[in-house]
C-alpha cells in the first residue's frame, strides 16, 4: 500500500492523523541526519501494526511531503 504523508517535525507530540486522503505525522524529533526519517517510519509501524522493515520512504527522504511503501497490511 502507497500512501503520501506530510510530517510535521520537532512538534511537541507524537500524532497520526488522515486529512484529505494524507497521512499528517506529528513527530518530536527534528529533521537532521535522518533522525526524523526514523522516528516516522517507527511511528507508522506502531500505528499500521506492522514490522518497521516493512516501511519503505519511496519519494522525499529530504522534503517534508513523502510518499511511503507499507508492506504487510
Amino acid at each position: 500500500m502507497k500512501v503520501k504523508v506530510k510530517v510535521i517535525a520537532n512538534s511537541s507530540r507524537q500524532e497520526v492523523k488522515e486529512e484529505n486522503g494524507i497521512l499528517k505525522v506529528h513527530l518530536k524529533s527534528i529533521p537532521m541526519k535522518g533522525k526524523a526519517n526514523e522516528e516516522l517510519i517507527e511511528v507508522l509501524a506502531e500505528n499500521f501494526k506492522v514490522k518497521k522493515n516493512r516501511i519503505n520512504i519511496l519519494k522525499g527522504h529530504k522534503s517534508n511531503i513523502k510518499e511511503i511503501e507499507i508492506n504487510g497490511i
